[in-house]
Parts: C-alpha cells; sequence; structure tokens
C-alpha cells in the first residue's frame, strides 16, 4: 500500500521524506541548547545562573506572583522552583509571603537587593541577544514570537 505523501512529509518523522534539518524540533532543541550553553557561560562570571535569572524575569514583570505560577512560567517543575526561590530568599534576591486572599498561596517578590542584582544580570546577558538576533528585523522577530506561541498553544493543548 503506497503512502499518501503531504506537503508536511519532510517535516513528520514518519514521513517517507523526512530529513533531520527540516525537523523544526531538531533547530529549536539546537538553538535553545547554544542559548542555554552561552547563557550559563557568562552568568558564571557573575555568580548567577539560567534558573535564577529566569526567575528574575518574570518577576522583573509580574510582582509579586504565586510560586506555582513563577514554575509555570518558568517551564519547570514546581518542587524545583520551590527549592530555588527558598535559595533565593536566603541570598536576600526574593521574599516569600502568604496570599492575604488564599492562605495555601505562597506569593514572590523581588526585593531592592534583587532588582539590582537583576539590573547587573541584564547588563551582562544583552550582548547575547544583540548577536543572536543580528541581521534579523524587529518584524522577523515578532514573526518568530508568534509562530513559537502558537506552537506553544499547540503543544499546551496536547496536555488537555
Amino acid at each position: 500500500m503506497a503512502t499518501v505523501k503531504s506537503k508536511f512529509d519532510m517535516y513528520d518523522p514518519l514521513g517517507e521524506n523526512f530529513h533531520r534539518h527540516e525537523f523544526p524540533f531538531y533547530w529549536i532543541a539546537r538553538v535553545n541548547a547554544l542559548y542555554t550553553q552561552e547563557m550559563e557561560r557568562v552568568l558564571k562570571k557573575i555568580d548567577m545562573d539560567v534558573p535564577r535569572w529566569r526567575i528574575m524575569m518574570i518577576l522583573m514583570e509580574q510582582d509579586p506572583i504565586s510560586i506555582s505560577e513563577v514554575a509555570d512560567q518558568a517551564v519547570a517543575k514546581l518542587p524545583t522552583i520551590t527549592k530555588i526561590l527558598y535559595r533565593m530568599r536566603d541570598q536576600g534576591l526574593v521574599e516569600l509571603s502568604t496570599s492575604a486572599s488564599d492562605g495555601r498561596v505562597t506569593l514572590v517578590s523581588m526585593t531592592d537587593d534583587g532588582r539590582q542584582r537583576l539590573e547587573t544580570v541584564r547588563d551582562s546577558v544583552s550582548g547575547i541577544f544583540k548577536r543572536c538576533f543580528q541581521g534579523l528585523s524587529a518584524a522577523q522577530i515578532k514573526r518568530l514570537n508568534g509562530l513559537l506561541e502558537q506552537l506553544h498553544g499547540n503543544m499546551r493543548s496536547l496536555r488537555n
């Protein structure tokens, strides 16, 4: 029985004409791995790591925020984020408090020391962004973000 070829054949791992270089997740994984390696290299120089950086960037936009929401936005497991946040609290970067509206919810806020630290970190990693997106226009970056957001939504629907 002949298989029916579609315009997506080369992208589908089951496709007859599949090539890994045409598989979007191949490129997503490679880009993410290189980005993470470069971030780790730069952040290590200033006594920071990727998980704390990610949490601080979330808090920069949403403060206060629940621990579970931090875990969701950081794409990490709740116990892992909780451990990191308690270490960050001990370092004076964040404060943890109980929600006034729901005593079961722990809220996270960045301290003044945390905000100062974040500015140092943002300054250090800005060059990575500039080098990675060199030659791309703002419109191309916006389009890329839109496509990735759509892909993310599609993937989240797999969990339902």
